[in-house]
């Protein structure tokens, strides 16, 4: 990517930033990579990054968390992160803005990202997740946040971790925003968190924590896998058993990072269960362990009093059964394919539509600005249909990381990709800045109790949703 040889700085409270200047026809662009916003010890909740002295680069993205390899190649294609440097000194942010929001002194609505994938896998710095026209489109901050994910960020084992850490790493991530971002341009009490699958799972997390409500303005949640609510004590307590069965003896807190990742490795096989049909996650927030309160439901995180824009795809299921070689085998033949293609739409609905449409039902019925959608938008030749993570190339417009994706087999980007994209995309940051997502090219109505969700994605539309 060409940078300008105008270094852009900025002025926190630890210490002095260098980042990059990108050039735009449409506007310059400023970014700051791999920002620490915390420390932590292994399996000790997070801290506040500690001052430093003299200007520090800002240019690299930081390390990701320790993870096992992605397995979704077949629907998104090859990871880009197959080579990013992984380490524990993973609590870092991504942070893009406008260059003219370093000095014009007008406030920037902010949108903070957190990434999916099963709290297992992910980054905040792959370029799948590329803020870049976000910003440029919407006039925005952006803050991508990377947490602990698997065994180092959700074990639950009695002398060793409580459990929940990468809650309190997204916890500490918004404070950080909180007291930082107006350096950047950004207006602290303008922002949203959005989040796909595992982040939108998260962020109905956060939705209920006290401490948490007053960081965040707005909430857009994509996919999340509301309907295996949270991960109980019980099921937690297994987990850390396959955990140590996999160490065989080893202490989880002074094994080697490889030696974790294959104890995860093997509790995820066992938590599974035979023919590994279990696809929920085995490692994931635990209800009742801090931040979290015991018994938390979904209607207190939907009346939180949060702006809430909420939905799915619609067939979600279809990412796990390709992911699944038991499951993509039996979804090949034509007696067990039916019976797959039967039973998927099934989990899609219970797992994902159904309480993406009960969570907005909540929220409208609190009295909050609440807007839901479907998106059914089917690429021509992939037979992965509107499946987990589809509407990602639209919600982030990176077309080199996701031109190639078999989840979009046989669309052209700038016929079939962009135009639906733009669209939305501008729904998505005209609710950052508003609370309402409609605008000429997409119209949309607020989300009504009982009705489902108010609009629909779809080829059909080439771009403008049509509501139900």
């Amino acid at each position: 990517m060409t940078t300008s040889t105008t270094d852009p700085t900025v002025t926190l409270p630890g210490g002095t930033l260098r980042g990059r200047r990108l050039p735009r026809p449409d506007g310059d662009l400023v970014e700051f990579l791999g920002v620490r916003y915390a420390t932590a010890d292994r399996f000790a909740a997070p801290q506040p990054a500690p001052a430093w002295t003299g200007v520090r680069d800002a240019v690299e993205r930081g390390p990701m968390s320790p993870q096992l390899p992605a397995r979704v190649a077949a629907v998104t294609g090859p990871s880009p992160d197959d080579d990013a440097t992984q380490d524990e000194d993973c609590l870092r942010v991504d942070v893009r803005a406008p260059a003219a929001a370093l000095t014009d002194g007008v406030p920037r609505p902010v949108l903070v990202w957190l990434h999916g994938g099963a709290y297992v896998i992910g980054s905040a710095a792959t370029s799948w997740y590329d803020t870049s026209r976000l910003v440029a489109e919407g006039d925005v901050v952006t803050v991508n946040v990377g947490y602990r994910l698997g065994v180092l960020g959700w074990l639950a084992a009695l002398g060793v971790s409580d459990g929940n850490l990468g809650l309190l790493d997204q916890l500490a991530a918004l404070r950080w925003v909180r007291d930082h971002v107006g350096a950047f341009g950004g207006d602290p009490d303008q922002v949203t968190v959005m989040g796909q699958s595992a982040g939108a799972h998260a962020i109905a997390c956060l939705m209920t924590v006290p401490e948490a409500r007053p960081l965040f303005r707005r909430a857009i949640l994509q996919s999340g896998q509301l309907g295996l609510g949270l991960s109980s004590p019980e099921r937690a307590a297994r987990v850390a058993g396959y955990v140590t069965e996999g160490l065989d003896g080893a202490d989880p807190r002074t094994a080697s990072v490889d030696a974790l990742l294959a104890a995860q490795r093997h509790a995820m096989i066992r938590a599974a269960g035979p023919g590994g049909l279990d696809s929920s996650p085995a490692f994931a927030p635990v209800d009742g362990v801090a931040p979290l309160a015991p018994g938390l439901t979904w209607s207190e995180a939907a009346a939180s009093g949060h702006d809430v824009l909420v939905g799915s795809t619609a067939d979600e299921i279809e990412t796990f059964l390709r992911i699944s070689p038991a499951l993509w085998r039996m979804r090949r033949t034509p007696v067990l394919g039916a019976l797959t293609a039967g039973g998927g739409a099934l989990v899609t609905r219970r797992v994902f539509g159904a309480p993406a449409e009960r969570f907005a039902d909540d929220s409208a019925r609190a009295g909050a600005r609440t807007y839901s959608y479907r998106f059914a938008w089917r690429a021509p030749a992939s037979r992965l249909g509107a499946c987990h993570c589809i509407e990602l190339p639209f919600v982030f417009g990176a077309r080199e990381a996701w031109e190639g994706a078999p989840m979009l087999a046989g669309a052209d980007w700038d016929a079939d990709v962009a135009p639906l994209g733009a669209a939305v995309r501008g729904a998505w940051l005209r609710f950052a800045r508003t609370g309402n997502p409609w605008t000429d090219a997409l119209p949309w109505p607020p989300h009504s109790p009982g009705r489902g969700p108010t609009v629909v994605l779809d080829a059909s539309t080439a771009g403008n949703g049509h509501t139900r």
